[in-house]
């Protein structure tokens, strides 16, 4: 799957990106028709240490899903974005069975 990364701020070191990449196509076990994904990743501007803010668009045939979160570390907004999606497209998956 292809996944575009956008660090809005800040520059995205690789490992953070690899990172991505590989819990992103985790996804695709659930549900094989994901064209790709959109990957914006923020800083926050406050003094809580919950600054961090992932917003995953992920696109499948006549629809696409949005999840954001925010959390201590992108590694850990971007696992509970990738787990939300998980549900969702399993959901999906079996609405699709059904009919």
């Amino acid at each position: 799957m292809k996944v575009n990364t956008q660090a809005v701020n800040f520059d995205a070191d690789a490992s953070l990106i690899d990172f991505t990449q590989k819990r992103l196509d985790k996804l695709e076990q659930f549900y094989n028709k994901i064209i790709n994904a959109d990957v914006y990743l923020k800083v926050q501007k406050t003094s809580a240490p919950e600054n961090k803010i992932a917003e995953i668009r992920i696109f499948v045939p006549g629809d696409d899903m949005v999840v954001k979160k925010t959390c201590k570390t992108f590694e850990q907004c971007i696992d509970e974005c990738a787990a939300s999606l998980e549900r969702q497209l399993k959901k999906r998956k079996e609405k699709l069975a059904e009919h």
